[in-house]
């Protein structure tokens, strides 16, 4: 038994309703690195998720932020990440969201990214296209980095780690109109796919970071590769680059570049 995007699009909003009526309280937050949090609700809104995919799906291989890897059935894989952006969260910034994806025999095939705060709703069925609020979205039609919006992110350890992104941070905001970094990998890939920004990049991420945004903005009709080049944003080690059609290769050739 497989779900259907319908009870993916239940999922994201009612955890996202438990992301919603947690806004702007007092929080308890613990630390999975030393700028890393966790909030009671990123547990929260992760239980509940649990909850209903282990009790409707008994036999399905989950990954989720919090809890790790759940074993199960390999050809069944959810992709869980309760609250992107809990950073942002944490200091009542409303960007944020909950990223949701279901993947049968190796492939994404369901995805669900919920921003409660604006009550969007992205979406997408492989090979069915994607969808904001039930209306389909298509990517920006732009061709130049020039004219171009991009978004990025920073890793957890930047201080730390070769690939800190900031060589590429400068170079892009050199080339193009600048770069954002909003602190939401979901929602940069679905922002990329809704049009908002000609591309997204980044280095070192968790597959439930962009596993749901990733099929979301190929569906849109973004490219959707990892930085060398090649289809598989997924695997270990992992990095994404999300673009309109006519600026993918040109940030790629950037980002080769630094």
């Amino acid at each position: 038994m497989q779900p259907t995007l319908t009870e993916l699009e239940t999922l994201a909003r009612t955890a996202g309703g438990i992301l919603r009526a947690g806004y702007q309280r007092e929080h308890e937050i613990s630390y999975k690195g030393i700028i890393d949090p966790v909030t009671e609700i990123d547990r929260q809104s992760e239980a509940y998720l649990l909850g209903e995919i282990r009790g409707r799906f008994p036999e399905s291989h989950i990954f989720a932020e919090e809890s790790g890897i759940i074993e199960g059935n390999r050809d069944a894989i959810w992709y869980i990440d309760p609250l992107d952006g809990t950073v942002n969260y944490a200091h009542n910034i409303p960007i944020f969201c909950v990223s949701i994806a279901f993947a049968l025999n190796g492939q994404t095939h369901l995805a669900a990214v919920y921003e409660p705060m604006r009550d969007e709703l992205f979406t997408a069925e492989r090979g069915k296209g994607a969808f904001l609020n039930g209306q389909p979205i298509q990517p920006s039609t732009a061709t130049e980095l020039q004219r171009s919006l991009l978004v990025t992110g920073f890793p957890y350890d930047a201080w730390d780690t070769r690939q800190d992104n900031f060589a590429n941070f400068t170079r892009l905001g050199k080339l193009s109109q600048g770069v954002r970094r909003l602190g939401s990998a979901a929602l940069d890939a679905c922002y990329v796919a809704a049009g908002r920004f000609e591309g997204f990049w980044e280095l070192a991420l968790k597959p439930w970071d962009v596993a749901a945004a990733g099929l979301i903005a190929e569906e849109a009709g973004a490219i959707v590769t990892n930085i060398d080049g090649l289809p598989d944003y997924i695997s270990t080690p992992q990095s994404i680059v999300a673009a309109a059609p006519g600026v993918h290769a040109h940030l790629l050739s950037a980002l080769r570049q630094t």
